[in-house]
């Protein structure tokens, strides 16, 4: 226990495993949370002449069932093992952590999702300027950006970092830009120094600066990752080899897109559990490498007109050539995932089966390769010349490695057989061993005559000769007695003892030969982590290219066409996700939309609940950023003039823990739009100002599309979705807003949805149809459509809320026949009726019954 406090408190926020024996165990504090998360037993143990202490644990062999769950429960967890080996030990046995395992820093494959980056993020604030870096150990991926609170807020959430490092004086900043379920840990300030920072990181890339990176002038960045760096050797992860370089994320290369905008696009996970992202509708990928590649493709649309011209081109090519697609994904879907085996092995954590399995995606390269070259075509050339086969590895691979070799080391087995004399010859012995025993034994029975001799072997005494009771005379004197059974007799002559020896020596030799054999394997592999890198980020991009061509072809899309104008012209767009979750036979209803800075800036769009004015507002946006990822789009044709950002402003909640109310929230994202607008945006509003009373919804309406419409600085195209008609007045007093409605179609009582963008404005918003549709009260719905009514009537006699105080009431007048028996029938049918369930047909039989009532009454 002495021992387990001294390691305890060099990290008290983490859970300690601490390895006694075959178990892993939890003490105290600790053993009270792992037995609730793990659902274990949790003991006592009497700690000597102090009180007892809390005691859970698990086989050491159960770690990977379930270290996942203390993680994925939030826990950092230092791993605490033997360092030496007991049986040569006298006295308590030196221990130590082997390894820190957190959210953001794990290799286990039951901890990491193989689709998901598992990133560590870090941030640093100096002034108003803000650094970022993020880090997903498991794949050596290291990048780093740098701008202001919102810029690093949006990138916090693209990312989704499973863990977030912050320096300890700046906790308030930070927490304040994170969602809740974010884990944080902080670090003291120190390690937050520019000078520390370009040590541990031109140490770790062996150059003299960051210059090749393209981050030296970045300096809050710098420092970001060099807290990663730190925090790695807190951790007691030091085999890093393979984080090999750090990239830079360049705001002026991708789409703004503030965390308002990913979460209402529902871009990468959904607002409701059932619901479907635009992820999902392009991720067709079939390796891990190209499934984490296509998320980040999707937060970081590109801005450079050359670089999204260039993924179309690929994506056009891949498109057309079905027999190029359809082998080189057939040659995927046989790719592990290379980037964290090459990591496995860089760390020296790479299992004989992990091997096989690098080696098994090594060997699907080259045909890839030369399915590329065949297509000629200079698009995809980089992909043909930068794709290194590893030659050399793959024959040291398929040369050394078993092609059956177990995941465990010590169950032997794992290389292959002419590799090593010295391995051939000791196997030899090992398992030849049983055909050596028989020719030993036929040999003795030809000297002796006891023809039921027996060759065994047991714990006690190993190997042994055993002769029944019938032929005991015959046994020679050389031979020496070990046990006396009840009809036999069993002995050890000197060559069965010499033999045993050999066997028992042999299995443990191999062990350790076939150890070192693999070892020089593994280091054999990890000059080669460079060019699998290489592979692994070829071989995702041409996943991803080869989805959105499968994509494109199985929806019928069609290829942007990009320009540095200022003109969106979408014909018959639809929207991506709602079209892929149609019932089947089910088309969606296009439309088309028109945007640009000189004539039609602004569009507002009317029209009833329902209709689809959300949704053609979402369809714009995703169309433009599906356009801008370098993905085709669901459209007959699509111009696309180059966007910087997109803005939404899309519903709102409560953030009632902040004292925020509904309108409140609403207010301070329109305000962050108003603020960062730019003439290239694409803005999206919908509903603005409902949260208050309607004059003042109408008035702030009103204010933003005159702001947007008059700013000299910035003139985004914006579609204004309202049920506001009020704002229809805008397109007469503004020559770049224009009125637009979808249209419905009245038969009867009841509304035809159309769902087609038609010029004009709308005067009704049909919400009491939408009431009764979603199944409100009858009499809910009858007194809504009273009241209305009588509003509409009298809008031009009295103004403001004046003409309230004339509307009827709701209560029931008695008749000068109340006194009438049959008047008293009629109250009683009434009163048994049940509105909001009587069916249509029963209605009509009471109608009837009470019309033969007033007959009877007026022929009396």
């Amino acid at each position: 226990m002495k021992q387990y406090k001294a390691i305890k408190a060099r990290y008290p926020g983490a859970l300690l495993l601490f390895r006694v024996g075959d178990f892993y165990e939890t003490f105290g504090e600790d053993a009270i949370r792992t037995s609730k998360i793990l659902d274990i037993v949790l003991t006592h143990r009497s700690n000597g002449a102090a009180s007892e202490v809390e005691l859970a644990g698990f086989p050491h062999h159960a770690l990977d069932s379930y270290l996942p769950k203390l993680v994925r429960a939030g826990n950092r967890v230092a791993i605490c093992d033997q360092l030496e080996d007991p049986k040569l030990v006298k006295g308590i046995v030196k221990r130590g952590v082997t390894e820190l395992v957190t959210p953001g820093l794990t290799y286990n494959d039951h901890v990491l999702q193989q689709k998901n980056n598992n990133f560590l993020a870090s941030v640093y604030a100096r002034d108003s300027r803000v650094g970022v870096s993020f880090l997903d150990l498991s794949t050596g991926e290291f990048m780093v950006g740098q701008g202001e609170k919102d810029y690093i807020a949006k990138l916090i959430q693209g990312f989704g970092p499973n863990e977030l490092l912050y320096c300890k004086p700046q906790k308030e900043q930070v927490v304040s830009w994170l969602d809740d379920e974010q884990m944080v840990f902080g670090l003291d300030d120190w390690v937050y120094a520019d000078e520390y920072a370009m040590e541990l990181l031109t140490v770790q890339f062996r150059t003299s600066g960051l210059k090749g990176f393209g981050v030296a002038p970045y300096k809050e960045a710098i420092i970001a990752a060099g807290s990663i760096l730190h925090y790695l050797k807190e951790t007691e992860h030091k085999e890093i080899g393979h984080i090999t370089s750090l990239a830079r994320i360049d705001e002026e290369l991708h789409v703004w897109l503030d965390k308002f905008t990913i979460r209402n696009l529902e871009l990468i996970y959904p607002q409701q559990e059932s619901g479907k992202t635009l992820l999902e509708v392009l991720d067709l990928t079939v390796t891990p490498m190209g499934s984490r590649m296509m998320k980040k493709w999707v937060v970081l649309p590109l801005k450079q007109k050359s670089l999204i011209e260039k993924r179309l081109g690929r994506v056009k090519l891949l498109k057309e050539d079905k027999a190029l697609r359809t082998t080189i994904r057939k040659h995927l879907e046989h790719i592990g995932d290379l980037e964290r085996l090459i990591s496995k092995v860089a760390v020296r954590r790479v299992n004989p089966r992990e091997l096989l399995a690098l080696k098994k995606s090594l060997m699907e390269v080259a045909p890839i390769k030369e399915a590329l070259s065949h297509a000629e075509d200079p698009l995809l050339s980089e992909f043909t010349e930068a794709l290194n086969t590893c030659p050399d590895l793959l024959d040291r691979l398929g040369n050394q490695l078993n092609d059956d070799a177990p995941m465990l080391l010590h169950k032997g087995g794992v290389i292959a057989d002419g590799v090593s004399e010295e391995l051939d010859e000791l196997r030899k012995i090992a398992f030849s061993g049983k055909d050596y025993l028989l020719e030993l034994r036929d040999g003795e029975i030809k000297q002796t005559g006891i023809s039921s001799l027996k060759i065994a072997y047991n714990k006690v005494f190993g190997y042994y000769l055993e002769v029944s009771n019938v032929h005991k005379e015959k046994v020679p004197d050389s031979w020496i007695r070990k046990q006396t059974l009840v009809n036999a007799e069993r002995y050890i002559t000197e060559e069965l003892k010499t033999y045993e020896e050999k066997i028992l020596s042999a299995e443990s030799q191999l062990q350790v030969i076939e150890a070192e054999l693999f070892e020089q394997l593994v280091e054999f592999c990890a000059r080669y982590i460079t060019d699998v890198q290489t592979n692994a980020a070829i071989l995702g991009q041409a996943d991803c290219l080869c989805s959105f061509a499968q994509v494109a072809e199985a929806n019928k899309y069609c290829q942007p066409e990009m320009d540095d104008d200022d003109v969106i012209d979408i014909k018959q767009g639809r929207h991506p996700v709602i079209e892929a979750c149609l019932p089947f036979g089910e088309k969606y209803i296009p439309n088309n939309v028109v945007l640009n800075n000189d004539s039609q800036q602004i569009i507002i769009i009317t029209g009833p609940n329902m209709a689809g004015k959300s949704a053609l507002l979402r369809q714009t946006a995703l169309i433009v950023l599906m356009a801008q990822v370098g993905s085709f789009v669901p459209a007959k044709s699509a111009h696309i003039g180059l966007v910087d950002k997109i803005f939404t402003r899309v519903g709102a909640s409560d953030n009632l823990a902040q004292g925020e109310s509904t309108f409140m929230v609403e207010m301070l994202e329109t305000a962050s739009i108003l603020n960062n607008i730019t003439s290239r945006s694409l803005l999206l509003m919908d509903e603005i100002g409902r949260g208050t009373s309607t004059f003042d919804g109408v008035a702030i309406a009103w204010a933003i599309v005159e702001h947007l419409h008059n700013n000299t600085q910035a003139r985004p195209k914006t579609l204004f979705a309202t049920h506001y008609h009020e704002l229809n007045q805008l397109e007469e007093d503004f020559v770049r807003i224009k009125n637009f409605n979808v249209s419905v179609k009245e038969v009867g009582d009841k509304v035809i949805f159309l769902r087609k963008l038609q010029e004009g404005g709308s005067e009704h918003s049909f919400g009491i149809h939408v009431a009764q549709m979603a199944g409100m009260p009858n009499a809910v719905v009858l007194r809504a459509n009273e009241i209305m009514h009588f509003l509409e009537k009298n809008r031009k006699k009295n103004e403001g809320t004046d003409r309230l105080k004339s509307l009827p009431t709701e209560q029931f007048q008695l008749s000068l026949f109340e006194s009438d028996p049959r008047f008293k029938q009629a109250v009683a049918l009434l009163d048994s009726i049940n509105i909001n369930t009587i069916s249509p047909v029963e209605a009509l039989l009471k109608l009837n019954e009470l019309q033969q009532l007033l007959k009877d009454k007026k022929e009396s």
